[in-house]
C-alpha cells in the first residue's frame, strides 16, 4: 500500500497527511476549501521545520516529505488511485455520511475506507456503503505528529484482513494501534469525556478553581494536562458533542453533558480554538491564564 488520500484538511487531517508522507506514502490531499488546503500545506511546513530544528529530520527527508503530498479540491480526483481513504472532516455525523457516499462511489473497489472520528458509530457509517467490510475506525490522536497511539476501530462487518492491514499500517507509521471494537465513544472517549465532564461538574459546583483540578490531577495522577486545558485543547463544542454521542449511544443520563459546558458552548467559549475557555490564549504565549469568568 502506497496511495494515500485523505479527506479534510483541518487539524488532524493536515496531521495524518504529513505522518503519512513523511513516511514514504503518496497522500492526496483533499478539501473542499482551497484556502484551507493552503493553510494547510503550511502548517505542515511549520511542523516539518520545528522537527527540522530538532534534528529529527535532514532537509532532504523534509523536501521529500512536501514532494509526497498533492492537494486538490475535488473529492474524485483525490481518491481515484487510492489503496486507503482516511476522512479526516468535521465530527458531524450527517457531513461524514455524505462524505463516505462520496468516496465510495469514487474510490477503486479494493480501497479501505477509514474514518478518524472519535466517537461516530463505524457501523452507522459503513452502512452508507457498498463495502462495509472495507470500512474501519482510524482515529490518532493530536496532534497527529507527536501522538503514538491510534485507536483501530472495527465495526460490524469489519473484514478481519483489513484490520490487521490498518494494524500494519498504523505500525509502518511509528504508531502504536490499540483495535477496539464500535460501541459508544470506543475506549478513548468513553473514557475520557466523563472524566472531563466530572471535573466541569467540579467546577460547576464549586468544589474547586480551574488550576486546582488541573493541578490536582497533574501531580496526584501523573496527568501530563488537566482535564479543564485538556478540554480547551480538544475543544468544548467537540467534547459536548461526544458527549450527545454517549449519552444517545447508551441512554444513561451519566453521559449528560454539564449545563456548564453547554452555556459556554453556547456562548462560543470553545477554548483554544476560540481563544477563551477555562483559560484564556494569546497568540505566541505559553502562559496559561484561567479565563476572567474563573477568576
Amino acid at each position: 500500500m502506497k496511495n494515500i488520500s485523505v479527506i479534510g484538511a483541518g487539524t488532524m487531517g493536515n496531521g495524518i497527511a504529513h505522518v503519512f508522507a513523511q513516511n514514504g506514502f503518496t497522500v492526496n490531499l483533499v478539501d473542499v476549501n482551497p484556502s484551507q488546503l493552503q493553510r494547510a500545506m503550511d502548517t505542515i511546513n511549520k511542523n516539518l521545520d520545528r522537527q527540522l530544528l530538532k534534528g529529527t529530520i535532514t532537509e532532504e527527508q523534509k523536501k521529500a516529505t512536501l514532494a509526497n503530498i498533492t492537494v486538490t479540491s475535488i473529492i474524485a480526483e483525490g481518491v481515484k488511485n487510492a489503496e486507503l481513504v482516511v476522512e479526516a472532516a468535521s465530527e458531524n455525523v450527517d457531513l461524514k455520511l455524505s462524505i463516505f457516499e462520496q468516496m465510495d462511489m469514487y474510490a477503486p473497489a479494493g480501497c479501505i475506507l477509514a474514518t478518524n472520528t472519535s466517537s461516530i458509530s463505524i457501523t452507522k457509517i459503513a452502512a452508507v456503503t457498498k463495502r462495509p467490510g472495507l470500512v474501519i475506525g482510524m482515529h490518532f490522536m493530536n496532534p497527529v505528529p507527536v501522538m503514538k497511539l491510534v485507536e483501530i476501530i472495527n465495526g460490524y462487518a469489519t473484514k478481519k484482513e483489513v484490520t490487521a492491514t490498518i494494524v500494519e499500517l498504523s505500525k509502518q507509521l511509528g504508531k502504536i494501534p490499540c483495535a477496539v471494537n464500535d460501541y459508544p465513544g470506543f475506549i478513548a472517549n468513553r473514557i475520557l469525556m466523563p472524566m472531563i465532564n466530572e471535573a466541569i461538574y467540579s467546577l460547576y459546583e464549586g468544589v474547586a478553581g480551574v488550576e486546582e483540578i488541573d493541578t490536582v490531577m497533574k501531580l496526584g495522577m501523573a496527568h501530563p494536562m488537566g482535564p479543564l486545558q485538556l478540554a480547551d485543547f480538544i475543544g468544548l463544542d467537540v467534547c459536548l458533542s461526544i458527549l450527545k454521542v454517549l449519552q444517545d449511544g447508551f441512554g444513561n443520563p451519566k453521559y449528560a453533558a454539564c449545563p456548564l459546558l453547554v452555556n459556554m458552548v453556547l456562548a462560543g467559549k470553545l477554548g483554544v480554538k476560540s481563544g477563551e475557555g477555562f483559560y484564556t490564549y494569546t497568540a505566541g504565549s505559553k502562559e496559561l491564564v484561567v479565563s476572567e469568568r474563573f477568576k
